[in-house]
């Protein structure tokens, strides 16, 4: 069975969900939607908000999935954020961060902070 690309991001987000809370994190959404706008993961761990970004790859062959993170998927998910913020009124520390997966090394990198 050939998976889409729905199917594969959701398995990113899986593992990414499955780090986090073994590393103490608390998840809040998935799938977080602000008009055009999506945060894959909110989290929060030591009153922190991170807002997380899942980039989800076999293989690194043309390049490190933290690198495919364009300038205008921050801004949105920025935006996202800001939105989010307000309708929940947080007045903590926030954090834009970043998981990497590559499927054939087997790795989660998380990049706290990554922007």
């Amino acid at each position: 069975m050939v998976k889409t690309n729905k199917d594969i991001g959701k398995t990113g987000e899986d593992l990414s969900v499955d780090y986090l809370l073994n590393n103490g994190f608390k998840i809040i959404e998935r799938n977080y939607r602000y008009k055009h706008c999506e945060i894959d993961i909110i989290a929060e761990k030591n009153n922190c908000l991170h807002f997380i970004e899942v980039k989800y790859r076999k293989t690194n062959t043309y390049g490190y999935p933290e690198t495919f993170v364009s300038n205008n998927q921050k801004e949105r998910i920025k935006t996202a954020s800001d939105n989010y913020i307000f309708e929940k009124s947080w007045e903590w520390n926030i954090s834009f961060d970043i998981i990497s997966i590559e499927e054939n090394n087997n790795s989660i990198i998380f990049f706290e902070d990554a922007y």
